[in-house]
């Protein structure tokens, strides 16, 4: 009779006995796990210091409950209002009732800031409004609320507690657009002389592209220098391109200032060479021309700081560039400026999108080279962020000021990544 022996065991073991693929899965777990822990401190400082800010940015810009935890009794009668016409006695004995719990708790002012940026001068009415109804003991109060100020009788100024009343709010984002609610609820442009947003949003991406630009124009070439000289000589040179951050922002701003100011260093070359003269003779100036606090000395000095961050990844990609490609197309009856525009520089477009986006988007967020060598017609939008919260107090416009640029920001490299982004660029 055969005997059939069992099958021998075919699978690869380790010295312990374990199956060969488990161990391997076990040993890469293990691996993941220390990277994961590796990293852990960089997420969690990246999560606390930068996703959580811009979280609470969007948050602030929507969200402002101030009127409905101060003013509760009027907040829960107005949603029946139809806003045809000045609301009832009930309405305003509600509102009565809200100004005196305000002016006891001293809320009656931050009623009245939430208010104001609806209504100009609310603030100050509804602090005196609140007072005399303190002394008020009993209504009927439709005529004791508007005997205090008539503004209390007028239809807009509940249109605009209605528009309030809700926690979740258009009304900053809205603001920043130079756009409104009206009385019916239906949203349009402010007027001429209060539209001043989507022109700075506009200033800001202009001073931007231009200093992207100007940057790119004056740092590609200098990369290229870099690139191709002998090693000792471009490591020297590296020191000069490096030399801006030796000194922090605020000097070489500052540095700009004085340099720039009448009867500076500049104008009085300007002198010396004639170049003044020649702007006179040709009617472009009349007099000294003026370099401080004008739009020049704004691109001028964020020029000035930003080039090494547009020229140094250029360099980077440069450096890993063959110089045979070069040599072959020459080989191969290619003119050099021919052979640089079709082989040469499609190769530096990585560095060229790299430096100019990162260029850009530190342009966007300037305030402090504005503030001091600019004019008043250069302020860009972080100077209007700072004045939002430092003077007006008003954080709801500063985080949908930052809200407008963060999405325009994404917007614009979405269209510049789609339109000459690195994964659209080809050689040749």
């Amino acid at each position: 009779m055969t005997s059939i022996s069992p099958v021998a065991d075919t699978v690869m073991r380790a010295a312990d006995g374990t199956p060969l693929k488990l161990r391997l899965q076990q040993t890469m777990r293990r691996e993941q796990v220390k990277a994961l822990v590796l990293i852990a401190p960089l997420f969690l400082f990246i999560v606390i210091s930068f996703l959580f800010p811009i979280i609470a940015m969007l948050r602030n810009a929507i969200y402002d409950p101030d009127i409905q935890e101060n003013m509760p009794e009027t907040v829960a009668m107005i949603q029946q209002w139809d806003g045809k016409d000045v609301p009832g006695e009930n309405l305003f004995a509600a509102l009565a009732s809200d100004f005196k719990a305000a002016h006891k708790a001293k809320t009656s002012a931050l009623i009245g800031k939430r208010l104001n940026y609806e209504i100009p001068t609310l603030k100050s009415k509804v602090v005196v409004t609140a007072r005399k109804l303190d002394k008020v003991e009993q209504g009927p109060w439709k005529e004791a609320v508007i005997a205090a100020d008539p503004v209390w009788g007028e239809l807009e100024t509940w249109a605009a507690i209605k528009r309030a009343s809700s926690s979740i709010t258009p009304f900053y984002v809205l603001n920043v657009l130079d756009l409104k609610q009206s009385a019916s609820g239906s949203i349009e442009s402010v007027s001429q002389d209060r539209a001043i947003y989507r022109q700075i949003l506009g200033r800001t991406l202009w001073i931007s592209c231009l200093v992207t630009a100007l940057t790119l124009f004056l740092g590609y070439p200098v990369a290229y220098m870099l690139a191709n000289v002998p090693q000792r000589t471009a490591s020297l040179l590296m020191i000069f391109v490096l030399l801006p951050f030796w000194t922090s922002l605020l000097v070489r701003t500052t540095a700009w200032s004085i340099l720039l100011q009448d009867g500076g260093v500049v104008t009085g070359l300007l002198n010396i060479t004639g170049i003044t003269w020649f702007l006179n003779a040709v009617g472009l100036v009349e007099g000294v021309p003026a370099l401080y606090k004008t739009r020049f000395s704004t691109v001028l000095a964020m020029t000035h700081i930003q080039l090494p961050f547009t020229l140094l990844p250029i360099y980077s990609v440069m450096k890993t560039i063959s110089p045979t490609y070069m040599r072959a197309a020459r080989s191969l009856g290619a003119k050099p400026a021919y052979a640089f525009l079709r082989i040469y520089m499609p190769q530096t477009l990585p560095g060229v999108a790299a430096g100019c986006l990162l260029t850009f988007i530190l342009c966007l967020g300037y305030y402090i080279t504005p503030a001091l060598v600019g004019g008043p017609t250069d302020s860009m939008i972080s100077g209007f962020i700072d004045t939002a919260m430092n003077t007006e107090n008003n954080w709801g416009k500063a985080s949908a000021l930052g809200a407008v640029l963060l999405v325009a920001t994404i917007i614009l490299y979405y269209v510049y990544n789609k339109l000459i982004g690195i994964d659209r660029m080809k050689l040749g």
